[in-house]
């Protein structure tokens, strides 16, 4: 062989080489580059999940999720404030409340994604994208309450805690302490959770009690001997609101996430996964036709959180 002949050949092996590597960099570079985003939320695992699998398969992201009950996730909220600031990127609550109390601290805020979801569940710093009902829950030998008013007459009573469940905190908004003292003056009891009060019910420890309509169809399916109502004037309906974090460095991603969970894709997952979307037309669980509901005026009640709960805790303790 000759010295040109063997040049040519190294530097072919050489071409070859380089174009190999040059092939293989672009997807190690994708996928050692991608930075999660952080969702914090009090949304259930029977929703949330299909949601973020469906999102990362849609955009191609991933999502790091810590969910707990709403005043777990306050704590942890309050803990990332104390260690030096949010690690959110994302907040799903489960109430305007608590979600109105975070724009108060500055921590969450300031964009919404584009969306047909009504206007009368967003503001410009959140948008709603789940409802819960609460409704109410009677043994089939006590009276079901067509009203609100005559829930107390159902025997023994129980209610959620609205320091710890966010659609009780909603309840309390729409109710007011008055409702709740009655309550207690009747023997009302109050437990944690709505899904403790759905439990109660239906093993028979109380006659009847306020809970969320999820919670409530629940134990109806499985057989116990229980009745959901949509007492008058409706079922306290509480939205979910979601929103981007003041202090993201990762917003491209984390608006892509809150613009999925706002679209009609989206609202169609949170339906099909059991919660109730709040975009018109998009199918969710079990409602009666007509099914009467009311809404809260949370601006209103916004800057009243701390007060209500002051008032709830002179009734029920806590």
């Amino acid at each position: 062989m000759t010295t040109w002949r063997r040049r040519t050949v190294w530097l072919a092996a050489l071409l070859l080489l380089w174009t190999l590597g040059a092939c293989g960099s672009p997807t190690a570079t994708t996928i050692t580059t991608a930075t999660p985003i952080t969702l914090y939320t009090c949304v259930n695992d029977t929703t949330i999940q299909p949601v973020i699998q469906k999102f990362e398969a849609h955009a191609g992201a991933k999502v790091d999720l810590f969910r707990a009950p709403t005043g777990q996730l306050n704590a942890r909220v309050a803990s990332d404030v104390r260690s030096g600031g949010l690690k959110a990127d994302v907040i799903w609550a489960c109430d305007p409340l608590t979600m109105q109390d975070y724009v108060a601290q500055g921590l969450v805020g300031g964009w919404t994604p584009q969306t047909d979801i009504p206007e009368t569940v967003r503001t410009p710093d959140y948008v709603g994208v789940a409802f819960l009902y609460m409704v109410a829950l009677t043994r089939k030998s006590a009276p079901a309450p067509a009203a609100w008013t005559e829930l107390s007459r159902a025997g023994k009573v129980a209610v959620p805690d609205p320091n710890v469940a966010a659609s009780a905190l909603g309840a309390l908004g729409y109710f007011g302490p008055d409702f709740y003292a009655d309550l207690k003056d009747k023997g009302a009891v109050q437990v944690s959770t709505p899904d403790d009060v759905a439990t109660g019910v239906a093993q028979g420890i109380y006659d009847a009690g306020m809970t969320i309509a999820n919670s409530a169809y629940a134990v109806q399916k499985s057989g116990s001997p229980v009745t959901v109502s949509w007492p008058k004037p409706g079922a306290v309906a509480i939205y979910g609101p979601i929103a981007l974090s003041k202090t993201t460095t990762n917003s491209g991603p984390a608006q892509d996430f809150v613009s999925y969970v706002a679209s009609r894709d989206g609202q169609t997952i949170v339906g099909s996964s059991g919660s109730y979307p709040t975009l018109p037309d998009v199918a969710g669980p079990t409602k009666p036709e007509d099914a009467p509901t009311v809404n809260p005026d949370w601006q209103s009640l916004a800057s009243q959180k701390a007060t209500l709960l002051s008032d709830y805790a002179k009734i029920f303790g806590g």
